[in-house]
């Protein structure tokens, strides 16, 4: 059983995939930056407000808070800016991923396309003899 185990981690596709998670894992915390750093202060100074994510609505009398964070602990809140900025967060890695992907399929349909239309490499010089001496003895023929 240990070296089934030993076998399967040493294959590429388990290795490409933790590979991906780590780069993934990374990649979110530029895009979550992206997001709650530049991008959500500029629609929160468009709408009128300093920190988008701190839009809620409470859903209990007892909620007088004005942060999210100190409204949580008083109560129950709709946190609907901070649901809209984890929505903005996967909408604008969709967006990455998409022009990742169609990048990829590009450069793919590109070198393809070049590889169809090289020509063959001629044939090694002892091919092209044989090739030569066949002729010769067809023509004797």
């Amino acid at each position: 059983m240990l070296n089934e185990f030993k076998a399967f981690i040493a294959r590429g596709n388990v290795m490409d995939l933790a590979v991906g998670i780590i780069i993934g894992g990374a990649f979110t915390l530029i895009v979550n930056s992206l997001v709650n750093d530049i991008i959500m202060p500029i629609v929160g100074a468009i709408i009128g407000s300093i920190d988008f994510s701190n839009f809620f609505i409470p859903l209990s009398g007892t909620v007088t808070a004005t942060s999210l964070a100190a409204a949580r602990e008083q109560g129950a809140v709709f946190a609907y800016g901070n649901f809209l900025t984890v929505v903005l967060n996967f909408l604008i890695l969709a967006w990455i991923i998409f022009l990742l992907v169609k990048g990829v399929n590009n450069m793919r349909a590109t070198l393809e396309k070049q590889k169809n239309e090289e020509p063959a490499a001629p044939p090694p010089v002892d091919v092209q003899l044989l090739t030569e001496i066949r002729d010769l003895l067809k023509q004797r023929a």
